[in-house]
């Protein structure tokens, strides 16, 4: 008998005319997901203005041409008001069991662009010592999970509360009303908090605890102290659409905030020359895909 072929096995990135192999692989990986969820995670992906240079959905791992392993990713440009940085969220690493042995390849092949902050935001309890060893960072050890309409620190400043869609009549960033614009594609809840002199920004991702308790994440917003202070009037209008509850990122118990601390639920991870901010998730999977 002749000697089995040495299987031909590499990593790469993912191209268009993979997509419907990747999202068959994902959808074995990722079964509390379906086909069509991951089809619309390509859709979203394709749409995304991703840094020139910079894979466009991620990486995947093949022998003999069959994907069989396969990390997402998500890069982006984040501005701010005098620079800017590019920030890559690894989603959804999935390899199939016979070939885990090559899973560290394809690490190295997504985590490979320099200068860049990767971001693992949900990262399950298994593979957190994995994701540490990788020389990730936890950045958010946990959630508070607050009632802002309840909060007693709203009132010194009056603000008006609006839809993300419309335009302010006073100061604000123009790549802020893009956010929310993109955002609000992306199913999230986008508003302006205004004030005589500027608007704020904020991003809400509507969730579902424990499969009753209907409720929104913090996505984005330019500071913590931000929410905090607009807290009663945007739990209002959160409230008065059916959401009471808000989950933020945090390390420990929101000052000013009426909630609960949360250790250990949700941890969140860096990697790279720019420590992420609490409150800003913007152009992740959270907010992209609702995971």
């Amino acid at each position: 008998m002749l000697p089995s072929p040495t299987p031909k096995i590499r990593s790469r990135q993912i191209i268009e005319s993979d997509i419907h192999a990747v999202v068959t692989l994902l959808a074995k990986g990722f079964p509390v997901h379906s086909h069509q969820f991951w089809l619309r995670v390509f859709e979203s992906l394709a749409k995304h203005s991703t840094p020139v240079g910079l894979p466009k959905y991620g990486h995947l791992l093949e022998c003999n041409d069959v994907p069989v392993g396969v990390i997402l990713q998500i890069f982006s440009t984040i501005p701010a008001a005098t620079t800017s940085t590019t920030r890559c969220n690894i989603s959804s690493w999935y390899v199939e069991p016979a070939f885990r042995t090559y899973a560290a390849a394809l690490v190295s092949q997504a985590l490979k662009p320099k200068n860049v902050t990767y971001l693992n935001i949900t990262a399950a309890p298994h593979t957190r010592a994995t994701v540490q060893a990788q020389g990730f960072s936890r950045y958010s050890s946990g959630v508070f999970v607050a009632i802002p309409a309840l909060s007693s620190r709203s009132n010194a400043t009056p603000a008006t509360v609006v839809a993300g869609h419309i335009c302010p009549e006073v100061h604000f960033e123009s790549f802020e009303r893009d956010l929310l614009l993109d955002h609000g594609a992306y199913g999230c809840m986008t508003l302006w908090c205004v004030t005589c002199d500027r608007a704020f920004p904020f991003v809400f991702r509507p969730r579902v605890i424990r499969g009753f308790m209907a409720c929104t994440h913090l996505i984005y917003c330019r500071d913590i102290e931000d929410f905090i202070r607009f807290a009663r009037p945007i739990g209002m209008f959160l409230a008065m659409r059916g959401k009471p509850l808000v989950i933020v990122d945090s390390n420990a118990a929101v000052p000013g905030l009426v909630g609960k601390y949360l250790d250990g639920r949700m941890p969140k991870y860096f990697m790279g020359p720019d420590r992420p901010r609490l409150g800003d998730l913007a152009y992740t999977e959270a907010a992209m895909f609702g995971v």
